[in-house]
């Protein structure tokens, strides 16, 4: 990489730390924070809202790669505009909350940006509707996991460096982009938060780890089915939690401390323990996904029914001791 490049990309890492420390003295200015309570993992009053700094790092990198690449510009404004509706929806709710069924129809809207990219570049309309309904559920899943220090972010960090890895060219700098601006915001809000990520952050990530996910579908050979590798944790520990809400006939989009990480917490656990289980489970899945991806198609679906079968296997059994 020519000096410059680095550079740029030690520029990232910088600006979202510098935002976060705005975000941070303007939560505080506006009295703008999380209080304890009896749904929640923390034990302080902790300002919110800090995920701002990786969105406007991330705008920040879109509008630079629209000007560097012209031939790629019409897909990074759609994905920014999306990237900003998800955002400013979270930035409201975090002000001022609004109906989940309100944040739901801007997070489709939104949605429905990437999946055009996806069936401009494909013409497949059910890779396309694929697309929509996945980045609508993981913008979801991510605001849902991110509700103790350090989680959502470290799990971002590896899901943009798990693409990087895969994706052709300059297409990588995608992932490593998110990953850095994660890493940038990283420092505030783990071991120890001095800030939270927010809505507006937590949001922002799911659509953005989607679009990785939505570019790699369609820039590679991978399967989608292995592409959902690198995210196993979030998926199961989401995925199952929200059904067996579901099914108790809870209100399932309501907040909770159901989750498997949350219910670590509760019974002892701390924070950084937690979360450091989470990033060595998502090491081990974006080797996995690293080492198949040159496999054939129907070899690299076996591998990842399989990883996700196990974890889910590994999520029972956790949840289960947990129980007692």
């Amino acid at each position: 990489m020519l000096p410059g490049g680095w550079i740029g990309l030690l520029a990232v890492l910088a600006v979202a730390a510098v935002l976060t420390a705005c975000a941070r003295y303007y939560a505080l200015r506006r009295n703008l924070l999380d209080q304890p309570g009896e749904r929640r993992s923390h034990g302080v009053a902790t300002p919110r809202g800090g995920g701002i700094a990786i969105v406007l790092t991330l705008l920040l990198a879109v509008v630079a790669g629209a000007v560097c690449w012209p031939q790629a510009r019409t897909a990074l404004l759609v994905f920014g505009l999306g990237l900003a509706l998800v955002a400013g929806i979270g930035w409201w709710d975090d002000h001022r909350p609004l109906p989940a069924v309100r944040r739901l129809l801007v997070h489709v809207v939104a949605a429905s940006l990437l999946a055009g990219l996806v069936w401009n570049a494909t013409g497949n309309p059910w890779q396309t509707a694929l697309a929509l309904l996945f980045t609508t559920s993981l913008i979801n899943i991510w605001n849902f996991m991110d509700g103790i220090n350090g989680i959502a972010t470290t799990q971002a960090i590896l899901a943009g460096a798990a693409f990087a890895l895969v994706l052709p060219g300059p297409l990588a700098l995608a992932g490593v982009v998110l990953a850095l601006a994660c890493l940038g915001f990283l420092p505030f809000n783990f071991p120890r938060a001095r800030i939270f990520m927010g809505d507006v952050g937590s949001g922002a990530l799911g659509y953005a780890v989607a679009g990785l996910v939505c570019l790699a579908s369609v820039a590679t050979t991978v399967s989608w089915l292995l592409l959902l590798v690198p995210l196993t944790a979030f998926l199961v520990d989401a995925g199952f939690t929200l059904l067996a809400r579901m099914l108790s006939g809870q209100r399932w989009m309501e907040p909770h401390t159901q989750h498997l990480y949350q219910r670590a917490v509760k019974g002892g656990a701390t924070h950084t323990s937690v979360t450091g289980m989470y990033f060595v489970f998502g090491l081990f899945s974006i080797t996995v996904f690293n080492a198949c991806t040159y496999l054939q198609p129907r070899w690299e679906a076996a591998v990842a029914v399989t990883w996700i079968i196990s974890a889910t296997g590994l999520w029972l059994l956790l949840r289960k001791g947990m129980r007692h």
